[in-house]
């Protein structure tokens, strides 16, 4: 796959415009209309940037994407020298397919060097879950045509790259992870996604008219549901009677409505710089609605006993993304400040949580003195199985690099760490026998 150069293009040439989407682009300039093939878009080279922060991206979602390739990236210095070639116009016109991008890149030599960005293509199950979230809401669909992602939406199917994700490739002799040629490109990639997300989407698998085309048989669909369906009658009471001043008995109340049988949807919060953020506000509208339907229809609210702790771990053990993506780790971030924690005592406790729940998080957290009985029967039971190695410490056996905790429950919670670093993560499954426990955390 060979991106075309214009002619006359190279590492300094004029400003082009990029981007193949309809209407106009952010800075009002036309944009040409799509390509024939929904599947491949070719950008003319980009401008060198000009930006007074240094940044290559303006939207949340084009910093997800640079900051996915500087957490995986093992150099620095390659990291410094790709920015610098981007910003100098080194990258020539950058072609899109599905997993793929691809330019030439200018560099010391004469001859430009093919450099190439692959990450994975969502599976069709990934693109049904978020064509249904964006049918389902007419602001999420508004904020797509707008070239707007919402961050509920691009969490659904995990769109954003996280570290690891994107894998870098060029025809240099460098063997750098990535190379300054990957690294130019990578940054470059990241304009385009601020220009327009739907390259994003077009990386992931799926064109701009093929997504659009989706949805709108989707939101057909849902247009010709909603006109059809007959809300139930209910059974009311004229006003004059219920007013009346006669002494006979007022007529019964109607039945309340039913309880829906799902939670509402919180609105869309707009980006803006002196407001909260969107992600925050769009979550915790989520959980007061969950909330809600379930004090509605069970008469029990299923959080109300926790700690803020608990429910902070909670909060983050249920969001997407496990603090991988660029919104997740900002969550990560805000959630452990708010409790004088740091991410990573918030990301080794929604481990814990997603392991056993508040049950978990306790073993975590815990240390506790068992009584006689099932803890001291599990050593003679792990050196029966060839395991002879664990040391008893409270309610914890460990080894090196393995750990077995006992938790108030009953339940054996397996544990991981480097050995002899003493960084226990939860990892595997919890189990009435420690035997079991400790097979399920080797994966036997």
């Amino acid at each position: 796959m060979t991106p075309h150069r214009p002619a006359g293009s190279g590492p300094h040439s004029g400003p082009a415009s990029a981007g193949s989407g309809s209407g106009r682009s952010r800075s009002g300039a036309p944009r040409p209309a799509p390509p024939h093939d929904d599947h491949r878009r070719t950008f003319p080279q980009l401008a060198p940037a000009r930006s007074d922060d240094g940044r290559f991206a303006a939207t949340w979602w084009g910093n997800a994407w640079v900051e996915a390739l500087e957490d995986t990236a093992l150099d620095p210095a390659r990291l410094a020298r790709g920015r610098a070639y981007a910003a100098t116009g080194h990258v020539d016109a950058i072609t899109v397919t599905p997993g793929r991008v691809v330019a030439y890149v200018h560099g010391s030599r004469p001859r430009p060097y093919r450099a190439e960005i692959r990450l994975r293509v969502l599976g069709d199950e990934d693109w049904e879950r978020f064509l249904d979230a964006a049918a389902a809401r007419p602001d999420h669909i508004a904020a797509l045509l707008d070239k707007d992602v919402p961050h509920a939406l691009a969490a659904v199917a995990d769109l954003l790259p996280s570290p690891g994700d994107l894998i870098p490739d060029c025809s240099c002799p460098d063997h750098g992870y990535p190379c300054k040629h990957a690294a130019a490109l990578c940054y470059q990639a990241a304009r385009l996604l601020d220009e327009d997300p739907f390259v994003l989407f077009l990386m992931r698998g799926r064109g701009e008219q093929e997504i659009l085309a989706a949805l709108g048989h989707r939101n057909a669909a849902r247009s010709a549901a909603e006109t059809t369906a007959q809300p139930p009658r209910m059974p009311t009471v004229p006003a004059r009677e219920a007013l009346a001043a006669a002494p006979a008995p007022l007529p019964a109340l109607p039945p309340p409505l039913p309880a829906p049988a799902h939670p509402g949807r919180p609105p869309m919060y707009p980006e803006d710089p002196d407001a909260p953020d969107p992600l925050a506000l769009e979550l915790l509208a989520t959980e007061a609605a969950a909330r809600a339907h379930a004090f509605l229809t069970t008469g029990h609210d299923p959080v109300a006993a926790l700690t803020p702790w608990q429910d902070a771990v909670r909060l983050a053990a249920a969001h997407p993304g496990s603090g991988l993506t660029a919104s997740t780790r900002a969550l990560y971030r805000d959630l452990a400040a708010a409790l004088d924690r740091t991410p990573a005592d918030l990301a080794r406790a929604v481990a814990a949580w997603r392991q056993g729940g508040i049950a978990g998080l306790t073993v975590l957290e815990e240390p506790w003195d068992p009584p006689a009985g099932p803890f001291d029967r599990a050593r003679p039971a792990l050196i029966a199985a060839d395991f002879a190695h664990f040391r008893p410490w409270r309610n914890r056996l460990s080894t090196r690099s393995l750990q077995l905790r006992y938790g108030r429950d009953g339940l054996w919670y397996g544990y991981e760490s480097d050995p002899d670093r003493e960084d226990w993560w939860p990892r595997g499954t919890p189990d009435a026998d420690p035997v079991g426990a400790l097979a399920g955390l080797l994966g036997r």
